[in-house]
């Protein structure tokens, strides 16, 4: 045991040596700055060695490291991280798309495990699991109430292709739980779940990733959609929710609609091998056809690289909602014993020479905070056809759609996952249903479900509730509620009834969430899309300016 101690305290007294031998071989800041980061590792090296040895209690080297790196690079931007050895593989994923495991979305519904999503033609699908089903047992490894917000659900049923995991499930109209063994297989998370003609003229794409292949799957799709579409007039690029990824895949992406040698995208960064210019290297595969790209709020980095070229370029209209505005640029670096740290690097810009970051990270105000770039601080670009572009904000769509204010109830109902459950249910009891483009929700499936909702006691509070609970305490303290009291009961009495029939009077808004639900779990990602293609605000409006010769030209010209 001394020995051990022995060795420990040496490690901790050769630490600061260490980390300044390794920087020196590493780094040549200029003088000052090579000063001051030696002195400081000297410091923290000395500081770390003296809490370790002398702190009241035992502390856990690794995890008190792992603490003050997150907090040092939390003061920089949320994109700059460290990965450790242990968390490599996790980021594979996300530059791959792939991994080993049962191929499926796993959630917590209600404190419940439940797969919420499996992938068709995946071992989780194989096996007969279903979306809906709770898992209560992975192997010797039971889930309760007690663990399941600290179980590592994920890495219990991830493992290596052929080998096997036993789960228990509980179902929905199954009397007792039942056991399913999975054999898990590599599992590779399409870039393109799903290619398709929304009518006989306009062609759709969603994009939900840019890892390794995404540009090679676009193209595919494009081609698929010309070669078996004779009559195809437009394309819709769906880039809404997706995050980003892998630059170049956001370029070759970029070249498929735009001619060769065209400047696609800029890097600028403090180090002179970050200074670069990326233009267009192949033939396109289409530079004319029509084109609406779909862009929200959760559409970042590659995504805004995609839908700014475009929009620059004016090759593209951009609809939908204004997106993220994340407009740097990560690089990963090898660090030691395996470890990498992710670290921002430049920004990047767009053709017409604009940034889209939102939030300036490098000024933030006295409490550590930061704020977006003031819109009175935006600069104006042009397009290659003189259109005024901004910087510092995200792209600003084309044509802007505006988000369904969904009522109180439709709200309730989806944060209570009564919409999943029903339609958990609703599977268990049918076997099939009409296609994905023909299910509707009739009246009886309607009452079906308003019958489920009473059958799980559904409780909700309006705005107007809260509100006006709080007139009635105002109304106590300052002594207006006895003179009120019957005009308060009489507006309460009409309040609840008014509820009372919101689940009916929102019927059309309920029934469009229920529809693509149920039509997911008969059809999977490309049932639920192609349920959605009548009711989405944002694919309507993409639809309408392609089949508008007269306006797309028009908004890609400024006139």
């Amino acid at each position: 045991m001394n020995q051990i101690f022995r060795h420990k305290r040496w490690l901790l007294l050769l630490l600061p040596l260490i980390v300044l031998v390794n920087f020196s071989f590493y780094s040549r800041p200029a003088d000052d700055d090579y000063f001051e980061i030696t002195k400081n590792l000297d410091i923290f090296g000395k500081m770390y060695r003296e809490v370790h040895s002398f702190y009241v209690d035992d502390i856990e080297p690794t995890e008190f490291m792992r603490t003050g790196i997150n907090a040092m690079l939390k003061s920089l931007d949320p994109y700059t991280n460290y990965i450790s050895a242990s968390e490599i593989e996790d980021y594979r994923f996300m530059s791959t798309g792939q991994y080993g495991g049962i191929g499926a979305v796993i959630g917590k519904v209600n404190d419940r495990v439940v797969i919420t999503e499996p992938y068709a033609g995946y071992p989780a699908v194989k096996a007969g699991l279903i979306a809906g089903d709770e898992i209560i047992q992975i192997d010797a490894e039971k889930i309760s109430k007690e663990n399941v917000k600290t179980l590592n659900v994920r890495n219990l049923l991830r493992g290596q292709p052929k080998t096997k995991v036993t789960l228990k499930i509980r179902r929905d109209g199954s009397p007792e739980p039942f056991d399913v063994e999975v054999e898990r297989a590599d599992i590779k998370i399409p870039n393109v779940p799903y290619q398709g003609m929304i009518d006989d003229k306009v062609g759709y794409i969603s994009l939900t990733g840019f890892t390794s292949g995404a540009s090679k799957e676009v193209k595919a799709a494009i081609e698929n959609l010309k070669k078996d579409n004779p009559g195809l007039k437009g394309i819709v690029l769906d880039l809404r929710g997706n995050p980003g990824g892998l630059l170049y895949e956001a370029i070759d992406i970029s070249n498929l609609f735009v001619p060769q040698g065209e400047k696609i995208v800029e890097t600028r960064g403090k180090s002179e091998g970050t200074l670069k210019t990326y233009s267009a290297r192949n033939n396109p595969v289409d530079q004319n056809i029509p084109l609406a790209v779909l862009i929200n709020r959760r559409s970042a980095s590659a995504s805004e690289i995609v839908s700014g070229v475009m929009q620059d370029l004016d090759r593209g209209v951009i609809v939908g909602q204004r997106s993220f505005g994340k407009g740097l640029v990560q690089t990963t670096r090898p660090l030691s014993f395996n470890s990498q740290i992710k670290v921002t690097t430049a920004k990047y810009y767009t053709p017409s020479g604009r940034c889209i970051q939102a939030i300036d990270y490098s000024h933030r105000n006295e409490d550590g905070s930061v704020g977006k770039i003031a819109d009175s601080l935006q600069k104006s670009f042009s397009t290659a056809a003189g259109r005024t572009v901004k910087d510092g904000g995200g792209i600003q769509p084309d044509i802007e759609v505006e988000i369904p204010d969904y009522h109180t109830v439709t709200q309730e109902l989806m944060r209570q996952s009564l919409v999943f459950d029903f339609a958990t249910r609703y599977r268990v009891k049918h076997e099939s249903i009409a296609s994905s483009r023909d299910f509707k929700v009739t009246d009886a499936v309607y009452n079906e479900f308003v019958a489920f909702c009473k059958e799980k006691d559904f409780k909700f509070e309006t705005k107007t509730e809260k509100e006006f609970a709080r007139l009635k305490e105002l109304m106590e303290e300052e002594k207006y509620a006895d003179a009120l009291g019957a005009e308060l009961a009489a507006i309460e009495t009409k309040i609840s009834a008014e509820k009372a029939a919101d689940l009916m009077d929102f019927k059309d808004e309920i029934s469009n969430f229920l529809q693509t639900e149920i039509v997911k779990r008969y059809y999977y990602r490309s049932g639920e899309t192609e349920a959605s293609f009548d009711i989405d605000p944002d694919i309507l409006a993409a639809r309408k300016v392609l089949e508008n010769g007269e306006q797309y030209k028009k908004l890609l010209s400024g006139n």
